[in-house]
């Protein structure tokens, strides 16, 4: 029998195991092979490309991944924990943890190699590493990445959607320009799906020796919080040097994009009507949000009043500490997929740069509250009455860094986004409402954090409009 026709029945109990698997918890109804494209057909080990439909019991969607998949007659030791079963008379498995695999990989992207309607594109001048061997990072929850040394790093998208991944678009632009933020594109890997191109993988420089800023966001909140009576500004552990940074950084990307990708405008009203819908979705399903509902749609009502047109471009989509990487030479912007969960067409539409702000301010508050919970009970923090020393800091460190950040964007970028509070209020407070809805689903306990944060962002406009009704 072929791969084609063993495959599928060992995928609907393999495919829940894989950390990029985004479907854990619902059972798996059939698994069909979209596509097979035969890489290496001779020797040891033979590969094909997979692009896989697994379908639900619940009939929600069919879902779309990639696999690369290897066959060897034997495995070795190191490659047992990536087997997928037996097909024939050998074994298949997670091709991109074999060696021998990857260095195929790299060198096809390297020749500019052709696979029936799988293309390896190298790009023009890129410096792709050579004579180091391929090792497989272990950070990634939604993608699987091979780094090569520290010159080269191959993400491979699990999850696929046909179009051109904004990932794969975005670092072209910036490319296009000259960007130092992101970390330049060495080439990618292209097929088709459905009919339509789709981005199977994307070669980049590697950033050796860097860190990612949640971490050392959240090494700061700790420094702090370990202290007994210093302030943010006081402890060895102080961000907000790199927060502004890191702000500048970001202006620069924005400024980047605008200038490979052009703008556009919106309509804030249309704005605010969307905002307005995906509340009432989250609303229904997290209960704990309806005390806040009517002062998070006054933000939205003012957002629609803002007059004239709001100004768009591509941005990020997704931004956060966790997608920044501090090298030795600077801030690095990564991961330009837009939101994971949001359909392709959604996340490649042009919007404010206020939405990444929006997001990097969330993300000073998560670093902030997630520390603070690890000492004091977490059910604290939405009481607004709550006022503990620790809690008294967090809220300093977070309101330092969300004010450096913004100083930092502010220099490069010639405007000050606080200028546009009632916007920005509004991007911050649907950014939570989303959160809301995603920790309640993926992580109960970090339920929390948005729910503190809408507190404080709705107190905060009901105060500037005098407004003493209470809220919570």
């Amino acid at each position: 029998m072929s791969l084609a026709e063993e495959l599928p029945s060992l995928l609907p109990q393999w495919l829940p195991q894989q950390r990029w698997f985004a479907a854990k918890g619902r059972p798996v109804r059939q698994v069909a092979l979209t596509s097979v494209t035969p890489l290496l057909t001779e020797d040891e080990p033979l590969l094909d490309l997979v692009l896989l439909a697994v379908a639900f019991d619940d009939d929600s969607r069919v879902q779309h991944y990639q696999l690369l998949v290897a066959r060897r007659e034997h495995l070795r030791g190191e490659l047992e924990h990536a087997c997928i079963g037996q097909v024939g008379n050998c074994m298949a498995y997670d091709g991109l943890w074999d060696p021998t695999v990857t260095e195929w990989l790299l060198e096809a992207v390297r020749s500019g190699l052709t696979v029936g309607d799988v293309r390896f594109v190298p790009e023009p001048g890129a410096k792709i590493a050579e004579g180091a061997i391929g090792r497989v990072m272990g950070v990634e929850q939604s993608n699987t990445s091979v780094s090569w040394g520290d010159q080269s790093i191959l993400k491979l998208f699990r999850r696929m959607s046909p179009g051109v991944n904004p990932d794969l678009e975005l670092h072209r632009a910036l490319r296009s320009v000259g960007s130092r933020e992101v970390a330049a594109l060495q080439g990618a890997i292209e097929g088709v799906l459905d009919g339509r191109p789709v981005t199977l993988a994307m070669l980049q420089d590697f950033a050796a020796n860097s860190a990612d800023g949640w971490s050392m966001a959240l090494a700061s909140v700790r420094d702090l919080l370990a202290e007994g009576d210093l302030h943010a500004d006081e402890v060895g552990g102080d961000f907000a040097g790199e927060a502004s940074r890191l702000g500048e950084t970001v202006a620069v990307v924005h400024a980047e994009l605008r200038r490979a990708l052009g703008t556009s405008e919106r309509d804030p009203r249309a704005l605010a009507a969307i905002w307005h819908e995906r509340l009432s979705g989250v609303v229904a399903q997290v209960p704990a949000l309806e005390p806040y509902v009517q002062p998070i749609r006054e933000v939205y009502d003012a957002v629609a009043t803002v007059e004239g047109s709001i100004p768009t471009q591509r941005v990020h989509g997704d931004l956060h500490l966790g997608q920044t990487l501090r090298t030795p030479f600077g801030w690095l912007v990564i991961d330009f997929e837009g939101e994971p969960a949001a359909p392709l067409a959604e996340r490649v539409k042009p919007d404010s740069a206020l939405r990444d702000i929006a997001g990097m301010l969330r993300s000073f508050d998560y670093a902030a509250f997630h520390q603070l919970s690890q000492w004091e009970p977490a059910g604290d923090l939405t009481n607004p009455d709550h006022d503990s020393q620790m809690a008294w800091r967090a809220k300093e460190w977070a309101e330092r860094n969300r004010s450096a950040f913004c100083d930092g964007y502010t220099l490069r970028a010639g405007s000050d986004p606080r200028d546009q509070a009632v916007l920005l209020r509004g991007y911050e407070l649907d950014k939570a409402v989303y959160e809301v809805l995603y920790e309640t689903r993926s992580r109960p306990s970090w339920a929390h954090i948005p729910l503190a944060s809408i507190a404080r962002l709705t107190a905060d406009a009901m105060s500037e409009r005098g407004d003493t009704r209470s809220v919570g």
